[in-house]
């Protein structure tokens, strides 16, 4: 799969102590990324890196700062919001033969990893992947709650663990 915005870093740039690399998304990149992660528009893509190499791979840390526009989940509307986060990335080889990153488990206190393959790492699929990570998953703008309402869904809070046993009940023993 071909990037969408392709940030390729060869490793031999990497010394030995820490390299910093700032990249940033033009129009047309954040127009496709907006297409692959079914967002409104992404006005803005930008990720600082420092990079190190640390005993099994290169470590990257950095802050990632974007301005999307997501679709409310019930009404449609759009919602801007602004993405301003901080990530802890390891990049390693991808592994041969049998050994599969599909089995990698990580402790919740472990950074993302991501592997790659040669001599470059893609540091423009690292910063998108995070920006997907840190979207609002159920985005809701101020009417959802009402028009959820009219179209008879209740809260969670109306709703309560035993609320449909009671109006079962009540409909059985005929009071309202």
């Amino acid at each position: 799969m071909t990037s969408e915005f392709p940030r390729p870093h060869r490793l031999d740039q990497i010394g030995a102590g820490e390299t910093a690399v700032e990249i940033e998304a033009t129009p047309e990149e954040c127009a496709a990324l907006a297409r692959r992660f079914d967002l409104v528009g992404i006005d803005r893509l930008a990720a600082r890196f420092a990079l190190r190499r640390d005993a099994i791979g290169i470590l990257a840390t950095g802050h990632l700062s974007s301005a999307v526009t997501q679709s409310c989940g019930v009404t449609g509307d759009p919602l801007p919001a602004t993405i301003d986060e901080d990530f802890a990335i390891r990049f390693l080889p991808e592994p041969e033969g049998e050994e599969s990153h599909d089995d990698v488990e990580l402790d919740e206190e472990e950074m993302d990893t991501v592997f790659y393959i040669g001599s470059v790492l893609d540091l423009g699929e690292a910063a998108a992947e995070t920006l997907a990570l840190a979207l609002d998953p159920f985005p809701r703008s101020p009417n959802a709650a009402e028009v959820l309402r009219q179209a008879g869904v209740i809260s969670d809070e109306d709703a309560g663990p035993l609320s449909p046993l009671a109006a079962a009940l009540k409909g059985k023993l005929g009071k309202d």
